[in-house]
């Protein structure tokens, strides 16, 4: 019964965060990385808005939840080019405004597609 364990308060959420990543790394690195405990859906590196720099964190969404328990028990504390990660639950993840607004125009285009056809 799973339902003792702390990760059963982030069941519903496929959302994990990833911290002190190298500022190198490109979002594909970060998914070839984390991809090795289930198939990933989404990933936001964040990035400074000046630079577009990497600022050593990133949101990763899990096709499966169950992939969210495994990649925070098993790489918390994992090191990437000499810096110790941290990978936790994200309870309740929101796309950042610009990204949300990006999506909502493709839904909107999309839907204006289909109503042509």
């Amino acid at each position: 019964d799973t339902s003792a364990s702390w990760h059963a308060k982030y069941a519903h959420s496929a959302w994990v965060y990833v911290g002190n990543l190298p500022l190198q790394l490109t979002e594909g690195d970060v998914i070839c990385v984390m991809s090795q405990f289930g198939e990933i859906e989404d990933v936001n590196l964040v990035r400074d808005d000046d630079t577009g720099k990497s600022r050593g964190f990133a949101f990763l969404k899990y096709e499966d939840a169950r992939s969210c328990v495994l990649a925070v028990d098993n790489f918390a504390g994992t090191k990437i080019l000499n810096r110790s990660i941290r990978v936790d639950h994200v309870e309740k993840y929101r796309l950042p405004k610009h990204l949300l607004e990006k999506e909502e125009e493709e839904e909107k285009g999309a839907a204006l597609q289909e109503k042509k056809n």
